[in-house]
């Protein structure tokens, strides 16, 4: 396989909100929220859903590379219920490789509300569920070493069973990716991150907001002189600025797309990290792999949902 991806396996239930609907349950706009099934249900009452798809933020990323015709594969724990086997199915008309046996969990299917205010935005409450029981056991060794890239989630890290699956998905592959998804998950995990990011990944993906958070600094060009420092590779997206990829001392800059008809935000750095990693898996040049990514942000980000 190219790339192997593992992350949370998550179906997506997508609704268009307004404002005051984030307020009066309070709710920061742009952000991801871990909730409980109570509290997921009891939002999902008062909403009209629009769309459900089987995602999760690595596997949005991995049917982007598999559209665009990658051979790869992805790991992400579902339970044997209704939702799990539409999940399996939903990756398998997809032409992803669904390296988990499912089998009876204690808890259902994980679930995440995706909710859209008119500027676009998302905001999203996930119930984990069984997806944030992934252990070192789900993972498969053989298949991580016959990977070429093994792309990981910030938002499958924590703590216990979940850190030893990182732990032996990163030992046993030869180049490792993560994304920081979310300044939710950096907020949280700030040390753990920042140790992977310095030392145990080769190649991190981050917006501006994480990785300034990450390192705790305000100023663009501090965020440059760390990536150069670690000597590891660091693609950053900038909303309207563009993205940048910082290799060494090479910094390499590409510009975002103008007059797009934006729909919904949700699934954009899924997309362009799907769109960079098959620029470098096929060994494209870092400005054609930023190229390939922002064409691909660009695209989704006009449409609702997080699959092309």
């Amino acid at each position: 396989m190219k790339i192997l991806g593992i992350g949370n396996a998550i179906v997506d239930v997508i609704c268009k909100i307004d404002n005051n609907f984030l307020s009066a349950n309070g709710l920061t706009k742009s952000t991801m929220k871990l909730v409980e099934e109570n509290e997921f249900n009891k939002l999902l009452q008062n909403l009209n859903i629009e769309k459900t798809i089987s995602g999760g933020s690595v596997a949005n990323s991995i049917v982007g590379l598999s559209q665009l015709g990658n051979k790869v594969g992805f790991i992400g724990k579902v339970n044997n219920d209704d939702l799990g086997r539409k999940y399996s199915e939903g990756l398998e008309k997809e032409k992803v490789q669904y390296h988990y046996n499912i089998k009876s969990e204690e808890l259902p299917t994980g679930t995440c509300l995706i909710l859209i205010t008119p500027d676009s935005e998302r905001t999203m409450c996930t119930f984990l569920g069984t997806a944030g029981k992934i252990s070192e056991k789900d993972i498969d060794e053989k298949i991580v070493k016959q990977s070429e890239i093994t792309f990981l989630e910030g938002y499958l890290w924590d703590k216990g069973d979940p850190q030893k699956a990182f732990n032996k998905a990163i030992s046993n592959s030869s180049n490792s990716a993560m994304s920081l998804s979310d300044l939710f998950c950096v907020e949280r995990h700030k040390s753990y991150f920042l140790d992977l990011v310095q030392n145990k990944l080769n190649i991190t993906f981050a917006n501006e907001q994480e990785i300034s958070a990450l390192i705790g600094v305000k100023n663009f060009e501090d965020v440059i002189t760390f990536s150069k420092k670690i000597k590891k590779l660091v693609v950053i997206t900038r909303g309207d600025k563009g993205a940048v990829a910082i290799k060494g001392d090479q910094v390499v800059e590409c510009k975002a797309r103008k007059n797009l008809k934006i729909k919904d935000l949700t699934g954009a750095g899924d997309l362009f990290a799907a769109g960079f990693l098959h620029g470098y898996v096929n060994k494209l040049s870092l400005k054609e792999s930023l190229e390939k990514g922002t064409d691909l942000s660009s695209k989704i980000i006009q449409q609702v949902g997080a699959r092309l």
